[in-house]
């Protein structure tokens, strides 16, 4: 592996839902409030795959005190447009009560399109995500990397979960927006791949047959970035408050850095067969933080606080250098506080213990995430 440093730039990419600021319930985004946002935030919002939601993505970030800066600027910024329409944006991975039925999609071609290909899979796609783009331009050394961060997915998704409820009902799980993503083609845990050529072999066969038009149709949990030179980490829930979203950001930027640094010393993290990451990819979905991940080398299950403490030793060095330090040591905290799925519920066990009936106690969840969308801003 060449030694030549690589930019281990950010980016950052948000899905929100929009829902009426009064009734809490999901409402279409009208055009003009697109154009508005689009007029402020040039290039870097987009209308989504359903009318009821918008996507944001940073610039190229040098470091996560600049993705704050423009992550904070973009949530401002669709906030107050939506605001002017009475509408609100919530960063939660599905809406706490709507019903996926009554959601209409774009009319652009690529979603139309979409659509048309997916059938009712597509259709039930009421979910949002957060995608974190790691600079690495070196084809090859995308490819080895990928293969090792993998191990680190269900710890980044663990710590995003924000996905507890489905159409009024608690899922039991933290992260139920996988259960409805996984239902597409192309997605899950990335193959292992031994080359760059690999990947362009196996994604060109597709392409060739026109199944896919190119490698942007490729969902995996992690991938080589489509347009840009970069290693897109795109399991994880999108989180609620833009602190975690940017803590969750530096884990994969300090990960990816991790990673290379032990190459250059001739070292390397021991790849797993994707059975094994599956599992521990279930206990995050399904557990969020509360019940820990399979540590292989060990053959034990360790709580998370526990490897919170030990994210941070391993990652001390990195995040120094790459100026992230208070964000990785805010971790354990996050554990200890919960991530969103886990203050979600908490709003609604208070409400119903209060004496809301359910429906009340899931508006106040929505409240609740109203809320936390506009934290730090």
């Amino acid at each position: 592996m060449p030694h030549k440093d690589p930019a281990l730039s950010l980016g950052i990419e948000e899905e929100y839902l929009l829902v009426d600021a009064e009734t809490l319930e999901l409402a279409n985004a009208p055009e003009a409030l697109i154009e508005q946002c689009a007029d402020a935030i040039q290039g870097q919002v987009s209308p989504e795959f359903l009318q009821c939601q918008i996507e944001v993505g940073t610039k190229v970030c040098a470091d996560v005190g600049a993705a704050r800066n423009d992550l904070k600027h973009l949530r401002a910024t669709v906030a107050r447009c939506a605001a002017r329409h009475g509408l609100a944006p919530i960063a939660a991975s599905c809406h706490p009560f709507a019903d996926w039925k009554q959601q209409i999609h774009t009319d652009k071609t690529r979603y139309n399109e979409l659509e048309q290909a997916l059938a009712g899979v597509a259709r039930r796609l009421l979910i949002c995500g957060m995608h974190v783009h790691v600079g690495i331009e070196n084809q090859s050394v995308r490819i080895d990397l990928m293969n090792q961060l993998s191990y680190f997915l269900p710890h980044l998704l663990a710590l995003s979960c924000s996905s507890p409820f489905w159409m009024g009902q608690d899922t039991g799980l933290s992260s139920y927006r996988l259960t409805v993503f996984d239902n597409l083609p192309r997605t899950g845990l990335p193959p292992r791949l031994n080359s760059w050529a690999e990947f362009e072999r196996t994604t060109g066969i597709l392409i060739e047959l026109g199944v896919i038009e190119d490698a942007s149709k490729i969902w995996w949990d992690l991938r080589p970035s489509s347009r840009f030179p970069t290693i897109e980490t795109r399991i994880c829930d999108v989180p609620t408050r833009v602190e975690d979203t940017l803590i969750v950001a530096a884990l994969s930027q300090c990960f990816t850095r991790m990673l290379w640094r032990l190459a250059a010393r001739n070292q390397r993290w021991r790849i797993y067969d994707p059975v094994l990451i599956g599992e521990n990819r279930w206990r995050a979905q399904r557990y969020g933080v509360n019940e820990g991940l399979i540590d292989f080398g060990r053959h034990e299950i360790v709580s998370f606080a526990d490897l919170a403490q030990e994210i941070v030793e391993i990652l001390a060095e990195d995040a120094e250098a790459l100026g992230c330090l208070p964000e990785i040591e805010a971790v354990p905290a996050l554990v200890a506080r919960g991530n969103s799925a886990d203050r979600q519920r908490a709003v609604r066990a208070e409400r119903l213990a209060a004496g809301d009936d359910p429906e009340q106690a899931m508006r106040a969840v929505v409240r609740h995430l109203i809320d936390a969308f506009h934290e730090d801003l």
